[in-house]
């Protein structure tokens, strides 16, 4: 309890603008990012959603479902088009393994694997499930802020630990004083800019305000991109324990 305590009155100092020491400032990006992670995962959450692959050439769309507890746990389940039906990927205390009907086998995904392409999108797995890695395995430094929408937003670095096991040079996200991430940028070994998902809108949906619709694109590929459009949210919800279970990973029950 003095945990949440101590960094929430953090954020309450940051956000007033006092004066802090710059060690300091850097605790309050950290207790910025990692109360934006929570707020959208709660202590529980469902939510449906519609993933759209944009490409030169073709686009589809795919719907899923979505249910998270803590910080550890998630499961993503595709429910159409008819072809990704039933494809779905669990996330429980680091460890990740995805099902696909077609083969009816579930493979287990290293850690190595969180920042690669989910279902062909531009989205990660790190992104769909809302993983914490990059609280884990980064450094977080305040870079300034800027006012958006008449709401303050932070602009916080995220560098990782020389031994992660993640493929970026750094993170950059765009934090507003409602926990709701409006950017985040994502660069490679060089620090060029690879990709970047914005937040086109908000909603309130299960009780607060959420994004309910963001863009990851490419920079290299402007006309390459993916959307995902939140549908219905539910927050601080009642989820079974067998829902994380590779049991009901290959036979939903939910």
């Amino acid at each position: 309890m003095q945990h949440y305590f101590y960094r929430y009155l953090m954020l309450l100092w940051f956000f007033l603008g006092l004066n802090i020491s710059p060690v300091f400032a850097d605790e309050q990006a950290t207790a910025l990012v990692k109360a934006a992670i929570e707020y959208w995962r709660d202590i529980s959450s469902y939510s449906v959603a519609d993933m759209t692959i944009h490409r030169p050439s073709w686009q589809r769309t795919m719907t899923m479902r979505m249910w998270t507890e803590g910080q550890k746990k998630s499961l993503v389940r595709v429910t159409r088009p008819k072809k990704d039906k039933g494809s779905a990927t669990l996330i429980k205390n680091k460890e990740m393994w995805s099902f696909s009907p077609k083969t009816n086998r579930i493979i287990k995904i290293p850690s190595s694997m969180m920042n690669q392409s989910w279902m062909g999108s531009d989205f990660s797995n790190n992104d769909v499930s809302k993983a914490d890695s990059l609280l884990e395995h980064y450094t977080h430094t305040l870079k300034g802020s800027e006012i958006h929408e008449g709401q303050k937003a932070f602009i916080i670095e995220a560098v990782p630990f020389e031994d992660a096991p993640v493929v970026w040079g750094k993170e950059v996200l765009k934090v507003r004083t409602d926990f709701i991430v409006l950017e985040h940028a994502f660069y490679d070994q060089d620090n060029v800019l690879v990709k970047k998902m914005e937040t086109l809108s908000t909603q309130l949906m299960g009780g607060k305000l959420i994004a309910t619709r963001q863009r990851m694109q490419k920079t290299e590929e402007p006309s390459e991109w993916t959307e995902i459009v939140v549908k219905e949210a539910k927050f601080k919800i009642n989820v079974p324990s067998s829902t994380f279970t590779r049991s009901n990973l290959r036979n939903p029950r939910f």
